[in-house]
């Protein structure tokens, strides 16, 4: 080895710095556990399952990579095998046999709009029944909207948190904001938080297109 080289960091540094960068995403992980959980300690509980299960598999972590979404993966598995058990689940239907419903969404700078402090006056009245909403989606749409929508994951990572195909993370994204808007379009309008017109003439809307999707990333590389 040359005088000169950077010695190998001994193995507590190479821990000491996964603890330090996980640490670091504390915040983010702790707002998305309160979501999921609706409840403080319930989501201290999760966060803190979500570390300690982190750091005994950190050595699967590849240096380098996206700590945050691997973290986050390991959130969500968490609170859904929790959820499961708990006998709670909810039914999750993707495809054919799924049920018919209204086009249009939330969008996504809606949903930014509830974390901007010039929004403060209309929080109490807006976080409330976003939260609702979100409640009464099925888990796995749930989760792709808040990490899309709220978190701002891209689509990749999301599907690497999910453990899932880019293609379902949009079909999911796409039923869950139509599932949002049935219950907060109509909502939202009256407070003129969203422009637009009613659910009932927004009938020509098309959800997302993963072949028109590819075709934009390669475009754009």
């Amino acid at each position: 080895m040359s005088l000169f080289s950077t010695p190998p960091a001994t193995a507590k540094q190479t821990s000491d710095a996964f603890t330090e960068e996980a640490v670091g995403h504390l915040d983010a992980l702790y707002a998305v556990a309160c979501k999921l959980t609706r409840n403080p300690a319930e989501a201290e509980d999760l966060v803190q399952d979500t570390l300690l299960k982190a750091m005994r598999a950190r050595e699967q972590f590849h240096a380098g990579t996206n700590l945050k979404a691997w973290l986050f993966r390991i959130l969500t598995n968490t609170f859904i095998n929790k959820y499961r058990r708990g006998g709670l689940e909810r039914s999750v239907l993707e495809g054919p046999d799924a049920d018919p419903l209204v086009d249009g969404w939330v969008s996504a700078s809606t949903m930014r709009q509830l974390r901007d402090p010039e929004q403060a006056a209309l929080m109490p009245i807006v976080e409330g029944e976003v939260q609702r909403a979100l409640d009464a989606l099925p888990t796995e749409f749930k989760l792709a909207v808040i990490l899309c929508d709220v978190e701002e994951f891209s689509y990749e990572e999301i599907a690497q948190i999910m453990g899932c195909p880019i293609g379902t993370v949009m079909s999911r994204l796409h039923r869950g904001r139509k599932l949002l808007q049935r219950s907060l379009y109509n909502h939202a309008l009256a407070l003129g938080i969203v422009k637009g017109e009613p659910v009932s003439e927004r009938a020509n809307e098309q959800p997302a297109d993963l072949a028109a999707y590819r075709a934009k990333r390669r475009a754009s590389a």
